[in-house]
């Protein structure tokens, strides 16, 4: 019964570390523990629990976990910098990856910017699209006439 009880606490704190973080990691080792849970109440040999615990977490990580975080990130709103992808910017100052210089504006925010193509310089005035994010940086390509 002594393993009966370690499961059983194992899957409390895998489900209360579940529903504090939310980040659909441990819920999948608390469907493992259950199943162990099971395993152990019928007095089956620990090597069968922990096997039972192993191959049940890691058929509900692999198989599950992709379709819940389909579901569960479909409303997920974007970061402020995320949104700024794709869309247009003016260059403020002459962007130039050699010189390690350039800013544009979007949004009415300034944001240090640099070029998709190397040695390729945007002047001022250029109407770019934003194509990355590199740490504080846009990755800003020229807006070609047909956009």
């Amino acid at each position: 019964m002594n393993q009966v009880v370690f499961w059983l606490i194992l899957l409390i704190i895998l489900v209360a570390i579940e529903i504090a973080t939310m980040g659909l990691t441990t819920i999948w080792f608390a469907g493992g523990s259950f199943v162990a849970i099971i395993a152990a109440a019928f007095d089956a040999p620990l090597y069968v629990q922990i096997t039972l615990f192993l191959s049940v977490s890691v058929v509900l990580l692999l198989f599950t976990r992709p379709i819940a975080m389909k579901y569960f990130n479909k409303d997920r709103i974007k970061t402020n910098a995320e949104s700024l992808i794709g869309k247009q910017a003016v260059v403020t100052e002459e962007v130039d990856n050699l010189l390690a210089v350039g800013t544009v504006s979007v949004d009415g925010q300034e944001w240090t910017a640099r070029n998709v193509m190397d040695g390729v310089k945007l002047p001022k005035g250029t109407i770019v699209i934003i194509r990355a994010i590199s740490g504080v940086k846009l990755i800003v390509e020229e807006r070609n006439e047909g956009m």
